[in-house]
């Protein structure tokens, strides 16, 4: 419990900080170096609770640090690299989106990721759910959409579009590139026994590689300068690095011992917080289309975890008694 209300307030900051780190409304600095930075400190973390897990392993155990065990660990954990691409580029494009959208506002688009997560979910790790929670996420997706209505400016264009066409192409990849993220990380921290710190420090590692490749890349093509990955940061966002780190690493402990849609959860939850503190700390109007939206989704949240909701595998009581009673019938006919 404590571990989920500390991840809804690292999500709750997560937008703010974005929104306070830009100047005049763009970034002074490379969004790949955020990650980056990201993606190093949390690396650091997962090496120094190897070392303190090390040193706390009983006599006969096999030693955690050992060359043979990390490379055994680096093996059975390769599919990790998947899900740290595909983090890689979602955490690039939590910047692109508040150009587009307000902290509150890509929150609440954030929510989307529950119903395709849902899906995924059922088609790949064939998870059930019931008719109830299929309504709930129906309610999940009208919530969003009345927080939706005219939020994009007319008239605007970026890259030659309509402001809201190319909104809305981010928002689709924004949506579909985590969630595909999650559930695979959730698949593969699960498929292996392995220790979460061990499956950490791999995950990040290779997020860091890809950061880095990305660094690169913009140094060959827009300059040298922009290979400096501390240049235009400032307070703000040094917070965020240290925000989205926390935020990461208690992530990784929902996949392996949670599940997705939990995780999701205590995002959805962070909504309100990251709207309220909004409007509170940067001025943004909570406008009655988010209040609606906001109170659509907290009530399909709540019914997709009813516990009239879940799925039961096992059949009614009554049921169970008359085939018990039919079945004893049949075995005093001769």
């Amino acid at each position: 419990m404590i571990r989920f209300r500390t991840l809804i307030i690292y999500c709750c900051l997560q937008p703010i900080l974005v929104f306070m780190s830009k100047v005049d409304g763009k970034f002074q600095f490379s969004p790949i170096s955020v990650n980056f930075l990201t993606e190093v400190a949390k690396v650091i973390f997962a090496i120094v609770m190897l070392v303190i897990q090390s040193r706390k392993q009983k006599a006969g155990e096999k030693p955690l640090l050992a060359r043979s065990t990390l490379i055994q660990a680096a093996r059975n954990n390769v599919l990790l690299a998947v899900p740290a691409l595909l983090y890689a580029i979602n955490n690039y494009l939590k910047f692109i989106m508040q150009l587009y959208f307000n902290p509150s506002t890509v929150k609440m688009l954030s929510n989307l990721k529950v119903l395709v997560i849902a899906v995924l979910l059922k088609f790949i790790m064939r998870r059930r759910f019931s008719v109830i929670q299929w309504e709930a996420l129906a309610l999940l997706l009208i919530g969003i959409s009345i927080n939706q209505l005219r939020t994009a400016p007319a008239g605007d264009t970026a890259f030659g579009l309509p402001i809201t066409a190319i909104a809305y192409i981010y928002t689709l990849i924004f949506v579909t590139v985590p969630s595909l993220a999650s559930v695979y990380n959730e698949y593969a921290m699960k498929s292996q026994d392995t220790s979460i710190y061990l499956q950490n420090l791999f995950l990040y590692g290779y997020g860091a590689i890809f950061n880095f490749l990305g660094i690169l890349g913009t140094a060959l093509f827009q300059g040298p300068e922009n290979f400096n990955i501390l240049q235009g940061h400032s307070r703000a966002t040094m917070f965020l690095i240290c925000n989205n780190a926390a935020q990461g690493i208690l992530s990784s402990f929902f996949f392996k011992y949670a599940d997705t849609i939990l995780k999701k959860y205590s995002s959805t939850v962070a909504t309100i917080f990251t709207g309220l503190a909004s409007a509170a700390f940067l001025g943004h109007t909570l406008t009655i289309n988010f209040l609606l939206g906001i109170s659509v989704v907290f009530i399909s949240m709540h019914q997709f975890f009813s516990p009239i909701a879940k799925v039961k595998d096992d059949k009614p009581g009554e049921l169970l008694e008359l085939q018990d009673t039919q079945n004893h019938r049949e075995s005093l006919i001769p």
